[in-house]
């Protein structure tokens, strides 16, 4: 009996183990057709989500279900924004209650979601996007509506326990430019929602930012609450009980409650600092700026008062009054030799009627003590939503050494120089929009001298000797900011336009600056990685074009696309005695330049280099993906074989030149893209033209392979005597290809004609022609002119093809069969001439004859042949060495 009773035990609980395992998979559908169904029917919304599973273990004896990955995406006027996304969503409820009818709620025991985001946003209409529930049918009554409502719940949330793990919430307010983010959500709370009546204990954890028409109030500040809150849910009456908060490191505690109603949410707290030590004012900076609190020593006293008392709803605010306050008080940190005394804070934030824009923040008086040094700021702002009234006054002198002896300021090299203020403002911000500089009554300056300032993203402690900034109603004027770093200098003076529109409507900046330098490198200006990437000089000593070709340029490698900024319209006109940019020392500098819409604009841009001047005017942009550039460029004179070793773009328009001594004037057009890191040119994306003249040039063929090639093939021409001497080129480039339109030149008498065309990867393609004097072809070639009157009239086209790449040339000429026929030529002139004279006279004459007694009507085959034979002599002649000219 025990055995047949162990038997069926061990048989029942097999089954009932078999079917927990196998009814998630039965149910799986059902939840999924019913969580499916439901979200359909009351969402005008775009609903998806990854899969739903059930199980009965995980939570046992509560079964769960998690959804994956659900989003939730508007329709118009909204569509394609994201609502609701829950990376996951878990829920809890008896097993019982899986079987409940169609009408039947199911009730949640537990719910929790990790990884969400909720994005609320209000239109320039005060729709929101939120508003998704499906509207009923015109002809419907609320009766109607509220009946399916009822009728259509399938949960009840009678939950003990749930959890929001890592949530990002957004509000923003296209209209009022209301911006709010709530980031890193952490909330859990535990009560018992069967009771109409319960205390929820909550833990919550969140970033709090907040921006308000392009003007930053909070950022990141870290917020925590751990409460106990009183839930009357059937009269919707939430009451504040034990609690403590956190704002960043201030203790704050509130009490009071919040009413949900018909006409909005009535609210009725206050909030306060639960001791007011000095301490808890420094609790409002974040911790990572301002480190431990716990040894700080502090005097005097600081609080927090907060009252909130109103409804909020779509048209108005509760009433509040947040009053700031400190008196007489003081702090020293333990490890740090200087504190801070005599601080003053006074101030007020409120609202006094309910109407958004009728919020103002007094601050009647900021000052404390460093040292010796005074520093006093006092201001106002109201009407802060529709037309901001400031009203701020700046006075004091603070010695920026005592900052880091005061505070615990992380710095790599400390702060010094002496920052002096006095300086007011009045203005609202239609005027500023409308740039109403009437309206605008800004006064006073600003001063700092004997600063340093140095870090990672600096190559040399930049020292500003001295600045000077003077406040106007219509600008702001830099009278003076004289400073250096490493082996430059620098002076700047000018003014700024539209700086209040710049800072807080977003428009753009401008400026008009005048710079003066003695001396100034571009390297004392770049990252310090840059530096070292740029520290490769190029030889400039002589090399042959192909190593030249093979020189790989030093680049730097941002991290980040370089972009000119889009706020930024400003002028500078600059005179520098030397610039120094990587291998290139450019002395006499002057020019203009225009920063407008993402474009930066060279005028005049003058400079004495290699030994010459150039002139450059021309753009450079950033509006798009790829920069681009269009620049035309002036060189007067100036050295050849500097600009063609230094200059990484005529390299590769000109390699030949790279071995030609000289002077070179020359106009150079040249557009397209730039790298957009690098800001380096893209030199297959290059098009343009060169038109240049050669001054007292020389020519050294030993340092290239081309010439050498070439000198081998035709030994009429020493090309190390080539006269190049005011020689003019015309050059056209794109797609990496440069056409050389045909150039005339003479070697001594000889005429000779240059075209074709070579790649940026140093392969070309080249046609040479010359017209050679047949004197210069062979000794037997003279032999045959004679003392003929066209003797020195007649030339040779000699053709030359030039192929391969510059370090690997092939040259290939017609010289062979041009001899051959001059040869056949002459020796046919002078068989006319010599008819009647008799055949002896012609054998003696060419050489070519038998004996004297051979019949001069002989046929002309055999005579042709040895015609033949004499050509290949005198090629033969002609090529195995240089020929004397005669």
């Amino acid at each position: 009996m025990v055995k047949k009773i162990l038997k069926w035990t061990g048989i029942t609980l097999l089954v009932l183990i078999i079917v927990l395992v196998a009814a998630p998979f039965l149910f799986k559908d059902k939840i999924k057709a019913m969580v499916t169904e439901t979200i359909n029917e009351q969402v005008d919304a775009t609903v998806a989500f990854e899969d739903i599973n059930l199980s009965f273990f995980s939570d046992f004896p509560q079964a769960s279900v998690s959804i994956e990955k659900l989003s939730v995406v508007n329709k118009a006027p909204f569509e394609g924004d994201t609502l609701v996304y829950m990376g996951e969503i878990n829920l809890s409820m008896a097993m019982t209650e899986l079987f409940n009818g169609d009408d039947e709620p199911m009730s949640i025991k537990t719910l929790s979601t990790k990884d969400g985001v909720v994005n609320i946003i209000f239109n320039q209409e005060g729709v929101g996007n939120f508003d998704i529930a499906v509207k009923g049918d015109e002809g419907e009554t609320e009766e109607v509506v509220a009946e399916e409502e009822e009728e259509s719940k399938p949960f009840a949330l009678n939950m003990q326990d749930y959890k929001v793990e890592n949530l990002r919430f957004r509000y923003f307010d296209e209209k009022s430019k209301i911006n709010m983010v709530i980031d890193s959500l952490y909330h859990e709370g535990h009560g018992n929602f069967e009771q109409s009546q319960l205390d929820l204990d909550t833990k919550t954890s969140a970033k709090f930012t907040l921006d308000m028409d392009k003007t930053n109030y909070m950022r990141n500040v870290v917020l925590k609450l751990d409460a106990v809150l009183g839930l009357d849910l059937e009269n919707s009456v939430y009451t504040f009980k034990e609690n403590k908060a956190l704002i960043n490191q201030l203790p704050l505690e509130f009490d009071g409650s919040v009413a949900m109603l018909e006409e909005g949410q009535k609210m009725d707290l206050t909030f306060k600092t639960p001791t007011s030590s000095f301490k808890s004012f420094l609790g409002l900076i974040p911790e990572a700026y301002s480190g431990s609190l716990d040894n700080v020593k502090t005097e005097g006293n600081f609080s927090v008062d907060g009252k909130v008392n109103g409804i909020y709803n779509d048209t108005t605010i509760p009433k509040f009054n947040i009053a700031i306050a400190a008196n007489n008080a003081s702090f020293k940190f333990p490890d740090l030799p200087k504190g801070i005394q005599n601080i003053v804070i006074d101030t007020e934030i409120g609202n006094k009627t309910g109407v958004l824009n009728d919020t103002y923040v007094n601050l009647d008086q900021l000052s404390f003590k460093i040292d010796q040094d005074i520093f006093n700021a006092k201001a106002s702002v109201r009407n802060v939503i529709e037309n901001a009234l400031v009203d701020a006054n700046l006075n004091g002198t603070i010695n920026l050494g005592n900052l880091g002896q005061a505070y615990p300021i992380d710095l790599d090299v400390p702060l010094e120089g002496i920052l002096k203020a006095d300086v007011s403002t009045k203005f609202d911000m239609k005027a500023v929009e409308n740039s109403e500089y009437d309206k605008i009554d800004n006064r006073g300056d600003i001063s700092l001298s004997g600063f340093t300032y140095s870090g990672d993203g600096v190559p040399h402690p930049m020292k500003i000797n001295e600045a000077s900034v003077q406040f106007n109603p219509s600008n702001i004027s830099l009278s003076k900011f004289s400073a250096a770093t490493g082996e430059s200098d620098i002076d700047v003076n000018g003014k700024l336009d539209n700086l209040y529109g710049f800072l807080f409507k977003d428009q753009v900046l401008k400026g008009n600056f005048s710079m003066n330098s003695n001396k100034l490198l571009v390297s004392d200006f770049m990252a310090p990685e840059a530096v070292a990437e740029k520290s490769k000089e190029t030889d400039t000593e002589e090399k042959t074009e192909e190593e030249i070709s093979e020189t790989k340029p030093a680049t730097e490698t941002p991290s980040e696309a370089i972009k000119i900024p889009a706020f930024l319209d400003c002028t500078i006109t600059a005179k520098a005695n030397t610039v120094v940019y990587d291998n290139l020392n450019m002395k006499n500098v002057s020019g203009k330049l225009i920063i407008k819409d993402e474009t930066v604009t060279l005028q005049n841009l003058k400079s004495h280099l290699f030994e010459g001047t150039i002139i450059a005017n021309g753009t450079v942009s950033t509006k798009t993906d790829i920069p681009t550039f269009a620049m035309g460029l002036d060189l007067n004179k100036v050295d050849i074989p500097q600009t063609f070793t230094q200059l990484e773009m005529l390299k590769k328009i000109a390699p030949i030149a790279s071995v030609i001594t000289g002077k070179l004037t020359t106009d150079i057009n040249v557009s397209g893209n730039l790298d957009s890191k690098e800001m380096t040119p893209d030199l297959n994306s290059l098009t343009g033209n060169l038109d240049g003249q050669l001054l007292q040039t020389a020519v050294k063929a030993e340092n290239s392979k081309l010439l050498s090639t070439l000198s081998q093939n035709v030994k009429f021409i020493d090309m190390n005597k080539l006269k190049l001497d005011d020689l003019k080129a015309h050059l056209t480039f794109d797609n990496g290809k440069v056409n050389i339109k045909p150039i005339n030149l003479n070697y001594e008498d000889i005429p000779i004609q240059i075209g074709g065309q070579h790649g940026f990867d140093q392969s070309m393609n080249y046609d040479v022609k010359f017209d050679v004097p047949a004197k210069y072809l062979g000794s037997e070639v003279s032999k045959l002119l004679g003392s003929s009157a066209d003797a020195k009239n007649t030339t040779v086209p000699v053709n030359a093809v030039l192929t391969g790449n510059f370090s690997n040339p092939k040259v290939s000429t017609d010289l062979s069969s041009a001899i051959t026929s001059l040869t056949k030529q002459l020796i046919e002139q002078q068989k006319d001439k010599l008819i009647g004279k008799g055949t002896e006279k012609l054998k003696d004459l060419i050489g070519i004859g038998g004996s004297k007694d051979d019949d001069s009507d002989s046929t002309d085959t055999p005579k042709e042949e040895k015609i033949e034979d004499k050509a290949k002599s005198i090629i033969g002649g002609f090529l195995g060495g240089r020929k004397k000219k005669e």
